[in-house]
C-alpha cells in the first residue's frame, strides 16, 4: 500500500497545480483530448441541471453519496484524462483519490464551481 501511495503522489506532483484545473484547461481536455468529466455533486447540492443533463459531452452524473454504485462507466483504459468536478472540490477531491488508487492515473480535479462550467458550456452552446 505505501508503494502505491507514493507512487500516486509521485505522479500528482508531475501535473501542473497538482492535478487542480481551471475552466479552460477543463474544456480542453473534454474537448480536445477525450477526457470524461464526473459531476460527483450530492443531489441535494445540485441546482438546475447536473453536467449530464447540460449535455456537456462525455460528462456523467455520479453523486459522491453513491459513487460506488457508478464504478461501470469508468473507462477500462485506467490512462484516460478523468475529471471530477463538485462545488468546492471537497467531494472532487476525495474522488480523485479513490480513483487513483484504482489505478487511474491522469484523474484531475476541477479548480472551480461545476456551475460555472455548465454555464460556459450554455454559453458555447447558445442554450
Amino acid at each position: 500500500m505505501k508503494a502505491q501511495l507514493t507512487q500516486i503522489i509521485e505522479n500528482d506532483t508531475k501535473k501542473e497545480n497538482l492535478g487542480n484545473v481551471d475552466l479552460h484547461k477543463t474544456r480542453e481536455l473534454l474537448m480536445d483530448v477525450g477526457a470524461i468529466l464526473l459531476d460527483v455533486r450530492p443531489a441535494p447540492k445540485v441546482v438546475g441541471d447536473n453536467a449530464q443533463e447540460a449535455g456537456i459531452a462525455n460528462a456523467y452524473y455520479t453523486p459522491y453519496p453513491k459513487f460506488a454504485e457508478y464504478l461501470d462507466i469508468l473507462p477500462e483504459d485506467k490512462t484516460t484524462p478523468i475529471v471530477v468536478g463538485c462545488l468546492k472540490s471537497w467531494f472532487a477531491n476525495r474522488v480523485m483519490g479513490y480513483l487513483e488508487m484504482m489505478g487511474y492515473t491522469n484523474v484531475y480535479v476541477l479548480d472551480t464551481n461545476i456551475v460555472d462550467l455548465i454555464e460556459v458550456h450554455y454559453a458555447h452552446t447558445d442554450r
